[in-house]
């Protein structure tokens, strides 16, 4: 299925999504194209931030694009591995019974099916900027995320076969 419609469908039942993927078979070049898909789209997200923030202060925006990349595709998925690592050893000790494959994959999957609300969010900082509709945008990919991940976490810890 494409990921397009892979992400779509996670908005309807994210357990099935994940369930799907993991039955797939264990590929961590899967897992990482994924991450790194979801943090291309962050960072293409934060552009309309960045050009009101570099037009309004007067600074240059290459720089400020050239730190984004930076810390979106090179630093971010670092960390992704490392929140990943953490909530593995938080469900085993909780007494899941998922792999450590499994938690990439839920956490790395909930971040690419919530980059949507992610869009959205730049567009609102950039063209509306701070606010109470950032806040609300911000509050509901928050929101997706967690439901994403936690039902992830969920459906590869305890309810698969």
């Amino acid at each position: 299925m494409p990921v397009t419609r892979d992400i779509a469908a996670t908005y309807r039942g994210p357990g099935k999504v994940i369930d799907r993927l993991l039955s797939m078979g264990a590929r961590e070049d899967r897992a990482l194209a994924i991450a790194m898909a979801a943090c291309l789209v962050v960072f293409v997200g934060q552009w309309p931030r960045l050009a009101r923030e570099a037009h309004l202060t007067g600074q240059e925006l290459n720089p400020m694009l050239g730190g984004a990349l930076m810390g979106w595709i090179f630093i971010a998925p670092l960390m992704l591995y490392a929140i990943a690592f953490v909530s593995y050893l938080i469900l085993r000790a909780l007494g899941a019974q998922l792999s450590g494959f499994d938690a990439r994959l839920a956490l790395f999957w909930s971040f690419l099916a919530a980059s949507p609300l992610i869009l959205l969010h730049g567009l609102v900082a950039g063209f509306i900027g701070p606010g109470i509709q950032l806040t609300v945008v911000g509050g509901i990919w928050l929101a997706a995320f967690l439901w994403f991940w936690l039902s992830g976490l969920k459906t590869a810890g305890w309810g698969r076969r």
